[in-house]
């Protein structure tokens, strides 16, 4: 994926957790601003959290396992970013949410861009 990919990814990004910040009530972000810094953060955590446990365990992984995982990345990601309040249920909620939507407009992960890389 080249840098203009990566910045759409982001913005899209961004811009579904504003909408779940709408929808999920005990989850509040502050801004466009504080939502692509907790996009960024939560693609780091799971980049991160797929490099120690394997793609099984990541935010971006299917099943209960990747569920909980990404709810957990995004009630941590609240103590790093300004302006985002998570509770654990609105995390949960959270999850679920960004899980349906990821059904309709599905977001590349970085598991899926280093494996287009390597057919090249």
């Amino acid at each position: 994926m080249n840098f203009l990919g990566h910045v759409v990814r982001f913005i899209v990004s961004a811009l579904v957790l504003l909408v779940v910040g709408w929808l999920v009530p005990q989850f509040s972000i502050g801004g466009f601003c504080s939502a692509l810094l907790l996009s960024l953060v939560i693609a780091l955590m799971g980049w991160a959290i797929e490099g120690i446990f394997g793609k099984r365990v990541t935010p971006f992984g299917r099943g209960i396992v990747g569920f909980l995982t990404s709810a957990l990345v995004i009630w941590l990601a609240q103590f790093i970013i300004a302006g985002v309040s998570v509770s654990v249920i609105g995390a949960l909620l959270a999850a679920l949410v960004i899980g349906i939507i990821d059904l309709f407009i599905p977001v590349a992960t970085p598991f899926d861009a280093g494996r287009d890389r390597s057919a090249r």
